[in-house]
């Protein structure tokens, strides 16, 4: 097992987290199944069969995070693959309110701030607090690799063009969760600068996921996909990048 390399996937108990976690298993990998609920984690971890292990994780919980780290070290003493999928875009939004209508009910102007403290804490926050207690385990791989899941939809550049699609509901809660998830990760690209941790940002499309109430057009399959080849790429592949599909950028 020492000589596969380790990846965790924060967040893999469903959605595309799952889906990477369990091509990563058929690439070779051996993969800790992060879930906020460890039964879960455990049926997802039995799901994809040998190579997979359930792990207690709780983004929003700073001792659940410090005893996935000391689990780590203890069982496999480093980390090669850090993929920070877990995310939520709501604190509950009720049956049959669309997207755009909850877009409306969260302009800047009235949106709770309640409910951007929530979101913000699992998909900033919460990805701050894993970096800051895996970076350790991943200082250990001779070439270790991190792949921030943000979204398309957090892109300043793309919204602020009124031709956007999606400039009319870029608002307080998960678009601006993600452009501070890019502001983060490029603030991790450059204290990552001279070390051999390569650093990358991913959008998975519009997956069909719980996330979304299951109003994506893409496939788990197709929305894992550039996350999966991301995290697979070598200490030579570009870092600091963000992209949608092979070769397909997005603007920050």
């Amino acid at each position: 097992m020492q000589d596969k390399r380790i990846a965790l996937v924060t967040g893999a108990n469903q959605g595309v987290g799952l889906q990477v976690a369990k091509e990563l298993v058929a690439h070779g990998l051996t993969v800790l199944v992060g879930s906020r609920n460890f039964e879960k984690g455990q049926a997802a971890a039995k799901q994809i069969g040998m190579g997979a292990h359930a792990l207690q994780l709780d983004v929003t919980d700073q001792a659940s995070i410090t005893a996935a780290a000391e689990r780590i070290r203890n069982e496999f003493g480093r980390l090669d693959v850090l993929v920070n999928n877990a995310a939520i875009s709501n604190t509950g939004r009720r049956a049959g309110v669309t997207i755009e209508e909850y877009a409306q009910s969260t302009l800047a102007s009235n949106v709770s701030l309640d409910e951007v403290h929530a979101v913000w804490e699992t998909n900033v926050f919460g990805v701050l607090a894993v970096y800051q207690a895996m970076l350790p385990l991943l200082h250990e791989s001779p070439a270790a690799n991190i792949v921030n899941v943000s979204s398309g939809v957090g892109s300043l550049t793309a919204n602020a063009d009124p031709a956007s699609p999606y400039h009319k509901m870029f608002g307080p809660v998960y678009p601006a969760s993600k452009a501070a998830l890019n502001a983060m990760t490029l603030a991790m690209m450059i204290e990552l600068e001279s070390t051999p941790i390569k650093i990358r940002l991913v959008s998975p499309a519009f997956t069909s996921t719980n996330l979304n109430n299951y109003a994506g057009t893409e496939t788990v399959e197709d929305g894992s996909r550039e996350v999966v080849r991301v995290a697979l790429l070598g200490p030579d592949d570009p870092t600091g990048t963000f992209t949608r599909w092979e070769n397909v950028t997005i603007p920050w």
